[in-house]
């Protein structure tokens, strides 16, 4: 660990010349070209090209868009830098005069901001490499928002076609007001599980509902019923969260459907509440279609998850240490662990620590017109990640450039350090 002076002095020194418009233009064709989960060639291209532009040897097609680059400079750590690249289907509502293009299609979740600020650490960190040694790997990741992008990457063989990483760093833009840097030491980010759900029902005409069995009906209890999973069989000290964010069925409205699909969504902290979430779900699915005599047993199918973040907790301190030089002593805060996902844990070999931290980014207009008194009031009223409004302030480019630079230099062999 390179002493937390010197390296925020180099950071200073390396990204003077960052130029806030050429990243803008960046970031802005980014965010009016937004790409789903493993369609991001364009995306993908335009990272490539920069790191080919700064000399890394660049390798793309990894678990089908994703992008590796490469940049050895001698004996030392190798250290990874991750930034995922997907959007969102969400029809974007922010106005904005570089907003999505595509229809539908939406960097609702400052995915536009991870490339820009990757590419050019990337950038910064090849101009300067007369400064360190070692090695600097840059990851540009495939579909985070969905199909795990992560385990792609891994099953394409990341770990074995590239150095090994010593360290791995992310980070991920945040609602709040733009100039903090979040850090949490130990668990930061929940797993999740999707699980898909049919239930089997008779179909039949609407006029004649003693001749069916309604999975309709049989469905909304099930949904009705899930919600006191968390109400009633988790403790109170212990955190889990159950969405259903889906509910098809049917066709007309006089013809009772023979099946009826559910789609859920479960975040938990502990392993063992986990499989107390799941046991539950389970148990009420079953137990609401047998009561409604269905025909046949539903399905129920838990689809791979994503497992909790948890930061190495001593490389935490000392990377949070460096953005409080960098930045001043009140930036850098520990907002706790929530209930959101990600996969970028998946990318740290077994053993590996890694460091995932946030910037936040809501412009200061929005921040203070939002209604609220206390700090978590106003986070709560300012459009967060997966809004049709969320619109990170371009404030924000330069200096997430450098939490990325600074954290590298720290682990890399730096002359002096």
């Amino acid at each position: 660990m390179t002493d937390p002076a010197v390296v925020a002095r180099l950071t200073r020194d390396i990204t003077a010349g960052l130029q806030q418009g050429d990243l803008e233009d960046f970031y802005r064709d980014l965010h009016r070209h937004p790409e789903l989960a493993f369609t991001e060639h364009r995306t993908a291209a335009r990272l490539a090209a920069r790191l080919r532009a700064a000399g890394y040897e660049v390798t793309e097609g990894v678990a089908r868009t994703g992008v590796v680059g490469v940049l050895a400079q001698g004996e030392g750590p190798v250290v990874w830098l991750r930034g995922d690249m997907d959007a969102l289907p969400v029809r974007e509502a922010t106005g904005l005069p570089y907003a999505s293009t595509a229809d539908g299609v939406m960097h609702a979740c400052g995915h536009d901001l991870h490339i820009t600020w990757l590419a050019a650490a990337a950038e910064a960190l090849a101009a300067a490499r007369d400064l360190w040694s070692g090695t600097l790997v840059v990851v540009g990741q495939p579909a985070e928002e969905a199909e795990g992008g992560a385990a792609a990457m891994v099953a394409d063989g990341v770990h074995e076609r590239f150095p090994r990483p010593d360290v791995l760093f992310g980070q991920h833009a945040a609602p709040g007001l733009a100039g903090f840097y979040p850090h949490t030491p130990g668990l930061t980010l929940s797993a999740s599980d999707d699980l898909d759900v049919v239930v089997h029902g008779v179909g039949g005409h609407g006029s004649r509902p003693e001749s069916t069995v309604d999975p309709v009906v049989t469905a909304a209890h099930v949904v009705t019923r899930l919600q006191t999973v968390v109400s009633r069989e988790i403790a109170a000290g212990e955190s889990a969260v159950l969405t259903v964010g889906s509910f098809h069925a049917g066709t007309k409205p006089n013809i009772i459907p023979a099946e009826a699909r559910l789609s859920l969504n479960v975040r938990t902290r502990d392993d063992r509440v986990r499989e107390r979430v799941l046991t539950a779900i389970r148990r009420i699915v079953e137990g609401e279609c047998a009561a409604a005599g269905c025909p046949v047993p539903p399905e129920l199918t838990v689809l791979p998850g994503y497992p909790n973040t948890v930061n190495d907790p001593a490389l935490d301190g000392e990377i949070a240490a460096v953005h409080r030089r960098l930045f001043g002593e009140h930036t850098v805060f520990d907002f706790g662990g929530t209930m959101g996902s990600e996969d970028f844990s998946l990318l740290a070999p077994q053993g590996v620590p890694y460091d995932y931290w946030y910037v936040t980014s809501t412009p200061a207009a929005v921040w203070e017109a939002a209604p609220g008194e206390e700090l978590r009031e106003k986070f709560a009223n300012v459009p967060g990640n997966h809004s049709p409004l969320f619109a990170p302030d371009p404030s924000v480019l330069v200096p997430g450039v450098r939490t990325l630079v600074s954290a590298a230099l720290s682990r890399l062999a730096v002359a002096g350090g």
